[in-house]
């Protein structure tokens, strides 16, 4: 299945995202597509439909309180106040 260039631009815009290689992710969409086109032709008829994939109970534990945030701040190289300040981190692709 072949996306288009406008479809990319359009999924861009809506993702709010920036695409200098529209034609990269065109191609890489259109492979993601076919992929999915593959997964629909499995015959999954007699496959018993499941709603959790782990039993529940086993994932229940007591609820213990851990390291307070004035331990986890000993540790923070910078910070102001009980705010940890962390680097901008902005991408464009």
């Amino acid at each position: 299945m072949s996306i288009s260039k406008e479809q990319v631009e359009h999924i861009a815009k809506l993702a709010r995202i920036e695409i200098k290689d529209v034609g990269k992710f065109q191609k890489d969409l259109s492979a993601i597509l076919d992929y999915v086109k593959q997964l629909e032709k499995v015959n999954t008829k007699n496959v018993n439909r499941i709603a959790q994939i782990t039993d529940l109970e086993d994932i229940v534990r007591e609820d213990v309180a851990g390291k307070s945030l004035k331990d986890v701040l000993k540790n923070v190289p910078d910070k102001k106040g009980d705010l940890i300040k962390v680097p901008k981190i902005l991408w464009k692709i």
